[in-house]
């Protein structure tokens, strides 16, 4: 297998194929109008926004139904599974529209978009660890993978609810970066957008996430193979944090 890289496959995203079905997105009926999706589709992100923060109902629609998609699978790999994703999808796109006129284009929407939603995630986080935990029947965080044997996608079940748990062990800086680089598939420019932090930084993080969770995979037999590779990338990383920092 390949190293972790930008631009090449990630073997973290191996582990969780199949694994995840993004939470649907609810319509925002009080912000948008929602069309159907060959109205809009000729108009560029940029039209789109310039025309939402015009106060055009229908073009904030267009751009919630191009986005939510997006936007739910973000907040599903950031929170794992929660009976509350569909409401936090929703708040991300109530202070999407809240903040829509403080959007000026210096980078990309769809960056800016998922700036928002890692800081409505990250407050999300912050509250939950401040209320009391009751237990009760696990939710359901994935579906069955229909190729496999119920013995297999029962072992790859297993493997990705001892993966998210060493994940959730991750310092939240770290935690952030590595799910936006390893599983989103951002680049650490984007991510440096996203967190409010110099690349350098973000570099950082990433070499030290990465080193901490080979760690702690070494622990669980079932993702050995997975820890080897991520501790492969994170001395790619560290070199290449060297290489900045000189």
């Amino acid at each position: 297998m390949g190293v972790i890289a930008v631009g090449r496959p990630r073997p973290v995203l191996r582990l969780l194929a199949g694994g995840a079905a993004s939470p649907s997105a609810a319509t925002v009926d009080r912000l948008v109008t929602v069309t159907e999706p060959s109205a809009r589709e000729t108009i560029d992100v940029d039209e789109l926004v310039r025309r939402s923060q015009r106060g055009d109902r229908v073009a904030f629609g267009e751009l919630f139904r191009r986005h939510r998609g997006d936007v739910s699978r973000l907040v599903f790999r950031m929170l794992g599974p929660t009976a509350d994703a569909e409401d936090v999808v929703q708040e991300v796109f109530l202070q999407v529209h809240k903040s829509l006129t403080e959007f000026r284009g210096q980078a990309k929407f769809t960056t800016w978009l998922h700036r928002v939603t890692v800081n409505v995630v990250l407050m999300v986080r912050r509250a939950a660890r401040s209320r009391p935990v009751f237990s009760g029947e696990p939710l359901e965080d994935h579906e069955p993978d229909r190729g496999l044997q119920p013995d297999e996608d029962a072992a790859r079940r297993s493997r990705i609810t001892a993966f998210r748990r060493l994940l959730d062990k991750l310092p939240e800086k770290k935690r952030t970066v590595f799910i936006l680089h390893e599983i989103e598939g951002k680049t650490p420019a984007d991510i440096a957008e996203m967190v409010d932090a110099p690349v350098l930084t973000v570099r950082t993080r990433l070499f030290y996430a990465r080193r901490e969770l080979a760690e702690m995979m070494r622990e669980e037999p079932t993702l050995a193979q997975l820890a080897e590779e991520l501790g492969t990338a994170a001395k790619m990383s560290e070199r290449q944090v060297e290489r900045e920092a000189t």
